[in-house]
C-alpha cells in the first residue's frame, strides 16, 4: 500500500533514528553526545575498528564516513533487515504506537497529479532551454549577453525563451502526448468559459524556471523583450504546484551554498540573484515579483537566523523595508530576525556588481543594520522633538510598535533597547530648544556621516521612559550623542553582549574550575552561541584537561595568554551587575555547584528545544509547499507546544535571580 507522507513524517517524528538504529550497535560513549542527539557507533554495514557510522535524531538521518551508506529510519530497516518498504513502515508503527492507516484514494489520487504535473513542467522548461539556443532564440540570447551572463550561469539556471507564438508550447507538448486538461493545470495556457481557443502564457519572454524545495521545476518568471508590454515581469498563476507566497527563487541552491558563517541575502528579482551567483554570491535569493510575504520570511528563517534584507536606497525601496519590519516584529524570537542592507541610490544588484564588482556588494551587506535599528531610524529619523509633546508621542509610537512583538522575552528586551536609545538621544547635552535626528544614515541625532546635529535635553537629571517602559529606572547608559553612539547601535562598548545564563556557566567554572573534573566529559560538549565565550570556554576546557588540579589562578592565566582577558572582565562584570554570586569567585563551591547545575539543566533544555523548533519550522514548510495541510496542522501544534515551553523556561528568571540565594556563604566560611 501508498502511505502518505503525512503519515510517514509522523512516524519520523514519534521515533528517534537512534531508537531504531540502537537496536542494533552500541553505541561510542567518547564520540556520541547524547544530549543533543548525536550518535557514533561502528558501522552494521561493514567491518571496522573504529566507528565512523553516525546518525542525528534532529535530522532523522544516518551516514558512514566508511562505506558511504545513508538514509532514514526507514531505509535503515530495510536494508539491514532485509524488510520491504511496507514492512518497515508496518515495524515502525509498531515501536511508535499507532494503527497502520486505511487506504486513502484521494490522497493517492493527489500525489500522482502532482507527480504529473511537475513532469509536464518538466518537459515545458526543456522546451525554452532548447528554443532559447534556436534561431528564434537570437535576440533573448543578445539580451542575456548584455546583461553580462556567461553560458554556464544560463545553463546553471537553465534560463530559456518562450517565442512570440500564442501555440508554440501548447502544441509541442501535445505533440508529446501531454493532454489539454495537464497543460490548462501547470498554468502554461492562458484559458476559461470566455476564451474559444486557449493560447500560451509565456509569449516573446526570457524564462526562469523556478524550482520547489526538492529542485522540482513548479512555475516559471518571464522577462518581456518587447517594449510596451504590459507586464514586463509574469509569473506562472497559481496551481497545484505552485503558491507564490510560498516559495522563493533559488532557495534551494543558497541553501545548499550556505556555510557555517554563510549569509542569506533577500534581493528583489531573478536578475539580482543570478548576478550575483556569477559574482561568486550563491547565497541570494528572491521574492517572485511581489513583497516578501510571513511564509518567505518563515522560509528563510528554517536554514539561517538572521537574513540580510536588500533594498534599494529610494524612496520606494525605504517603503519596502518599513513594511517588512513591521511584518517581521510579530513573528521574531530568540535568535531569530531579520538585517536591513540599503544599496546606493540608483543602484540594485546586479547593476553594482557589474560596474563596482563583488566587493562593493560586500560591503552593502557587511553594513547590514539590525531590525531595531532599522524601526529607530524610521521613527526618529527626521524628526523634531523640540516639546516634551513630542517626545512622548515618539515614545508612545515606539511602545505601540514594540508591543506586536509576540515572543515576551524579546518583547522584553525590545523594551529596554528602545528604552535606552531614548535615553541617550534625550538624556545627554544641555537643551537648545530643537532635536533632530539625522535620518536613516544616523538615529539619535547623528547625521550620515556620523557628526552631531543637535543636543538634546538633560531635564535635570530626568530619565525618559522609566514610567513608561518595563524595567529597572535608571538602568539604562545616559551618554550625550557621539559618532560612536550612532554606529554601534547600542551603548555597549561597540559589543554585543552574551545572554546572562551562558555568561553564569562559564564564568562558574572559570572561578571554580575544580567542578570540571568530575562532570568534564558531559560539560566538554556545551555550546555557546557567542563566539568570544566560545573561545574562552574552550581554552578553560583544555587547560582543565591539561592539569591534574587546576585552580583559578592557572586558569586566569591560559586566559590572558590567549589575549581573553577583556571577555573574562566583561563576563564577571555581567554576572556582578546581576548579582549572580555563586558564579563569582568568592561563592562557596558547594553552593556554586547547586546553582551551575540548575543553570545547566536550563541551558541544555532551551538549546535542545530551539532545535526541536527549528526542525519543527524546516517541516511546516516542506509540509506547506507540498499543500499537505493536514501535516501543516498537526505540526503547527507540535510548534505552538514547544513555543510555550520555550516562553515557560525564558520566563523562569527565578532559576537565574536565585543562583545566589543559597546558603550564602562565601569561601571559607
Amino acid at each position: 500500500m501508498r502511505f502518505s507522507p503525512s503519515f510517514l513524517d509522523d512516524l519520523r517524528e514519534r521515533v528517534a533514528i537512534s531508537d531504531v538504529i540502537g537496536r542494533h550497535v552500541t553505541w561510542d560513549r567518547k564520540k556520541t553526545n547524547a544530549a543533543r542527539g548525536d550518535y557514533w557507533a561502528c558501522c552494521p554495514f561493514h567491518g571496522e575498528k573504529s566507528p565512523s557510522f553516525h546518525c542525528e535524531d534532529r535530522k532523522g538521518r544516518y551516514h558512514c564516513f566508511g562505506c558511504g551508506v545513508s538514509g532514514d529510519h526507514f531505509r535503515f530497516l530495510s536494508e539491514l533487515e532485509s524488510l520491504s518498504f511496507p514492512e518497515a513502515v508496518e515495524r515502525m508503527a509498531d515501536m511508535a504506537g499507532v494503527p497502520l492507516p486505511a487506504p486513502d484514494p484521494e490522497a493517492a489520487r493527489r500525489q500522482r497529479t502532482r507527480a504529473s504535473l511537475e513532469d509536464v513542467m518538466e518537459m515545458a522548461a526543456r522546451h525554452y532551454e532548447t528554443m532559447l539556443q534556436s534561431a528564434e532564440g537570437a535576440k533573448a540570447r543578445a539580451y542575456l549577453r548584455d546583461r553580462g551572463l556567461s553560458g554556464r550561469t544560463i545553463a546553471k539556471f537553465r534560463l530559456g525563451y518562450a517565442p512570440d507564438s500564442r501555440n508554440g508550447l501548447k502544441e509541442h507538448l501535445a505533440g508529446e502526448g501531454v493532454d489539454k486538461g495537464q497543460i490548462e493545470a501547470c498554468g502554461l495556457v492562458v484559458h476559461g468559459p470566455e476564451i474559444a481557443v486557449s493560447y500560451d502564457r509565456f509569449r516573446d519572454r526570457i524564462m526562469f524556471p523556478i524550482l520547489s524545495a526538492r529542485e522540482r521545476v513548479i512555475a516559471f518568471g518571464g522577462r518581456a523583450l518587447s517594449p510596451g508590454v504590459p507586464a514586463k515581469y509574469l509569473n506562472s498563476n497559481e496551481t497545484e504546484l505552485f503558491h507564490k507566497g510560498n516559495v522563493l527563487f533559488n532557495l534551494a541552491a543558497a541553501r545548499r551554498a550556505l556555510g557555517k558563517d554563510g549569509t542569506l541575502i533577500a534581493v528583489e528579482g531573478y536578475m539580482d540573484v543570478i548576478a550575483l551567483h556569477q559574482a561568486g554570491i550563491e547565497t541570494a535569493v528572491a521574492p517572485l515579483g511581489t513583497a516578501l510575504t510571513e511564509n518567505q520570511l518563515q522560509l528563510m528563517w528554517r536554514i539561517t537566523p538572521a537574513p540580510v534584507l536588500c533594498f534599494d536606497g529610494d524612496e520606494a525601496g525605504q517603503r519596502a523595508a518599513s513594511r517588512v519590519a513591521d511584518l517581521a516584529l510579530p513573528l521574531i524570537g530568540p535568535g531569530r530576525s531579520i538585517r536591513f542592507a540599503v544599496l546606493p541610490p540608483g543602484k540594485d544588484p546586479d547593476d553594482l556588481v557589474r560596474e563596482e564588482g563583488r566587493a562593493a556588494f560586500d560591503a552593502v551587506v557587511g553594513n547590514a543594520r539590525p531590525l531595531a535599528d532599522t524601526l529607530w531610524a524610521r521613527e526618529a529619523g527626521g524628526g523634531v522633538f523640540e516639546t516634551p509633546e513630542a517626545r512622548a508621542e515618539l515614545e508612545a509610537r515606539l511602545k505601540q510598535i514594540v508591543a506586536t512583538i509576540s515572543d515576551e522575552s524579546v518583547r522584553r528586551h525590545y523594551q529596554q533597547d528602545m528604552r535606552e536609545r531614548m535615553q541617550a538621544f534625550f538624556g545627554g547635552g544641555s537643551f537648545n530648544g530643537r532635536q533632530r535626528s539625522g535620518g536613516a544614515g544616523g538615529p539619535r541625532g547623528a547625521s550620515a556621516s556620523g557628526q552631531s546635529q543637535g543636543r538634546g535635553r538633560s531635564g535635570a537629571g530626568r530619565s525618559y521612559g522609566q514610567e513608561g517602559w518595563s524595567g529597572r529606572p535608571g538602568s539604562a547608559l545616559r551618554v550625550g550623542i557621539s559618532d560612536k553612539l550612532a554606529q554601534s547601535g547600542l551603548v555597549r562598548g561597540g559589543r554585543a553582549m552574551p545572554s546572562l545564563r551562558e555568561a553564569v556557566l562559564v564564568m562558574t567554572v572559570i572561578n571554580h574550575p575544580q567542578m570540571l573534573l568530575d562532570d568534564f566529559d558531559e560539560l566538554s560538549t556545551l555550546e555557546f552561541d557567542d563566539k568570544s565565550l566560545m573561545l574562552a570556554w574552550r581554552t578553560v576546557l583544555d587547560t582543565v584537561a591539561e592539569e591534574s588540579r587546576p585552580d583559578r589562578e592557572t586558569v586566569a592565566a591560559a586566559l590572558e595568554a590567549r589575549q581573553l582577558g577583556d571577555v573574562v572582565a566583561r563576563l564577571s562584570a555581567q554576572v556582578r551587575n546581576a548579582r549572580i554570586w555563586t558564579a563569582t569567585e568568592e561563592a562557596a563551591p558547594e553552593d556554586a555547584r547547586e546553582a551551575y547545575r540548575q543553570a545547566l539543566a536550563l541551558h541544555q533544555r532551551t538549546r535542545a528545544l530551539k532545535w526541536q523548533r527549528s526542525e519543527l519550522e524546516s517541516e511546516i514548510a516542506a509540509a506547506t509547499e507540498s499543500g499537505d495541510d493536514e501535516t501543516v496542522t498537526r505540526l503547527l501544534r507540535a510548534l505552538g507546544a514547544v513555543q510555550t515551553e520555550l516562553q515557560r523556561l525564558e520566563h523562569q528568571e527565578a532559576i537565574i535571580d536565585g543562583f545566589g540565594v543559597s546558603s550564602g556563604r562565601t569561601r571559607g566560611s
